[in-house]
């Protein structure tokens, strides 16, 4: 029974980083073909779309939240471990586990208030892209800060269950 739980969320696992890295790729090109068409619809044709330049900047903000989740899920999001180095390797995964449970907590902190900003912008009736109801591009933050949430967790849970089972081993974590 574990064992097919773990093949179920080894299956998701995948599935996700598969959707992160083709929005990634997706949201990078369009970002950047975008910019190029606006460049040349400038400088040759003198004219543009009105719409294009708010466009790209929400796709940079969609581009950074869905790459805080993909840097979240490989491990890679931004560490200051100077003492990583000196400490030696069972106070640095404990060092560690704290410091995801701190970002968990602070990421869902984040999350929820993201989401209670969203439902006043959508009270206000705000609008982006001409006519799109803001929400619609803004949702991305409080959902991006609920899965960077649960992958700290997870990375605590894992980092717990190391700690836990290399001391009762007797091996390094």
């Amino acid at each position: 029974m574990t064992r097919g739980l773990a093949s179920v969320f080894d299956r998701l696992d995948r599935l996700g980083r598969i959707a992160e890295n083709i929005a990634l790729a997706v949201l990078l090109a369009g970002m950047a073909l975008l910019s190029f068409g606006q460049i040349i619809l400038r400088e040759v044709f003198e004219t543009g779309v009105i719409w294009a330049d708010e466009l790209v900047r929400l796709s940079v903000l969609w581009l950074a939240m869905v790459g805080a989740i993909a840097a979240t899920r490989d491990d890679r999001h931004i560490r200051i471990d100077a003492l990583s180095h000196l400490l030696p390797p069972v106070a640095v995964s404990l060092i560690r586990m704290i410091v995801d449970l701190f970002a968990a907590v602070v990421c869902a902190a984040l999350a929820w208030h993201t989401w209670r900003y969203l439902q006043v912008e959508i009270e206000f009736e705000d609008t982006v892209l001409v006519d799109t109801p803001a929400w619609i591009a803004h949702v991305v933050v409080p959902a991006a800060m609920a899965l960077t949430a649960y992958r700290f967790a997870v990375l605590a849970v894992r980092r717990l269950v190391e700690l836990t089972l290399g001391k009762r081993s007797g091996t390094k974590p």
